[in-house]
C-alpha cells in the first residue's frame, strides 16, 4: 500500500505538549485517543498536525496498532499510555462513546523543522484544511518530514 506509508494525525496544542513532556521523560510507548472508530488500520508512520493555533507539522512516531472497542476495556488495557493522568480526564474526553480508538505509537520525536500546513497543502493539491479524521499519505510524501 504505497499511498499508505504514513497517516496524519489532528492533534490539540494542549495534548501535543503533554504528548512530549512524556516522551522526554522516557515513555518509548503512547496511545492516541480518538472518539469513535476512526484512525488507520495499517501504516508505518504517524505523523501530528498541531491545530489552530499553531498550524503546523511538529512531529513523527512509528505506528504499533490501532485498537477499537469499548472504552473502559481500552482504557484498562492501555490508559498508562495516553496523555490522560486520570481516568475522569479520559471520560470527559470520550464523552459517553460507546466505542473509540486507541493509535498506538513508538518513539515520539519531535520535528527539527516544522512543517506549516499551507505547504504540506500544497504539496498535496489537497484543499485548503486537512480532514478532522486525518489522512494517509504516500512515502514521498512523508520524505518532506525528514
Amino acid at each position: 500500500m504505497p499511498n499508505h506509508y504514513g497517516y496524519v494525525l489532528l492533534e490539540s496544542e494542549k495534548w501535543w505538549k503533554k504528548r512530549c513532556i512524556q516522551s522526554k521523560a522516557g515513555r518509548t510507548e503512547q496511545v492516541f485517543v480518538r472518539r469513535g472508530k476512526v484512525g488507520p488500520v495499517k501504516t508505518e508512520q504517524l505523523f501530528f498536525y498541531i491545530k489552530h493555533p499553531v498550524r503546523e507539522f511538529r512531529g513523527k512516531a512509528e505506528f504499533v496498532e490501532r485498537k477499537t472497542g469499548n472504552p473502559d476495556q481500552l482504557w484498562n488495557e492501555f490508559g498508562i499510555e495516553t496523555v490522560f493522568e486520570l481516568y475522569n480526564d479520559y471520560r470527559e474526553f470520550v464523552k459517553g462513546r460507546e466505542d473509540v480508538t486507541f493509535i498506538r505509537l513508538r518513539n515520539l520525536r519531535e520535528l527539527t523543522l516544522p512543517v506549516s500546513a499551507k505547504t504540506f497543502l500544497e504539496k498535496t493539491s489537497g484543499g485548503c484544511m486537512l480532514p478532522r479524521g486525518g489522512r494517509y499519505i504516500s512515502k514521498e510524501l512523508a520524505g518532506m518530514f525528514l
